[in-house]
């Protein structure tokens, strides 16, 4: 019963407004330096530097017991530089939470939450299992990346599901290098995306929020 809803929560037409965010990657087909040929190379990039990085925080937020959950949202926060990408995750989790919150009996942590941390939160109350929550949270993370692409490339439907069957492998082996990585230490280095995604707000014609 506990996978049953975290495969639903997970789903990518989950009532949170996931689909309105690109977190930079409009800007990038924009500006023609992300196409279908390259979003393979790009997402198996992606997972190892964000994608450790976030499950390294859905790890942390799984453990957590106790205080501590502002700090470590806060301690996410610093690792996004781009105020676009920043704003889109806390709006997710916060949303996400309040979702979650309707639906099952929880108490609120309170203050601000990332997606990633909120997942983590979730479920830990759902009694998931910590490696399988940050490796269906980076599932669920790809799933939108390539459903935005389908808007913004030519990226058809069959292209889409056998890159997101072909990336699982990435997706595990992230899941698995987060387990080590703390928190305090952890970081990715991607400014390509986090450039782009500050550079959103002055496209011409957007499709996205960020």
């Amino acid at each position: 019963m506990q996978l049953l809803k975290l495969l639903q929560l997970a789903d990518s037409a989950l009532p949170i407004g996931s689909a309105a965010h690109s977190f930079g990657l409009e800007t990038l087909v924009a500006e023609e330096k992300l196409d279908a040929d390259s979003l393979p190379c790009f997402l198996r990039d992606y997972l190892q530097e964000t994608g450790v990085l976030e499950a390294a925080f859905c790890r942390a937020s799984h453990r957590l017991m106790g205080s501590g959950w502002t700090a470590l949202n806060q301690q996410l926060s610093a690792r996004k530089p781009a105020p676009e990408s920043r704003t889109a995750s806390l709006t997710l989790g916060r949303r996400f939470l309040q979702l979650f919150l309707s639906l099952e009996n929880g108490a609120d942590p309170g203050g601000e939450a990332h997606y990633a941390t909120a997942f983590g939160y979730v479920s830990r109350l759902l009694r998931v299992e910590e490696e399988l929550a940050a490796a269906v949270y980076l599932q669920q993370t790809v799933n939108a990346l390539v459903s935005a692409c389908q808007r913004l490339m030519p990226l058809g439907q069959q292209r889409a599901a056998r890159l997101l069957w072909d990336l699982k492998p990435a997706i595990l082996e992230s899941a698995r290098a987060s387990e080590s990585a703390d928190p305090d230490a952890a970081c990715s280095f991607t400014p390509l995306v986090e450039i782009a995604s500050m550079r959103h707000v002055a496209l011409g014609t957007r499709l996205f929020i960020s």
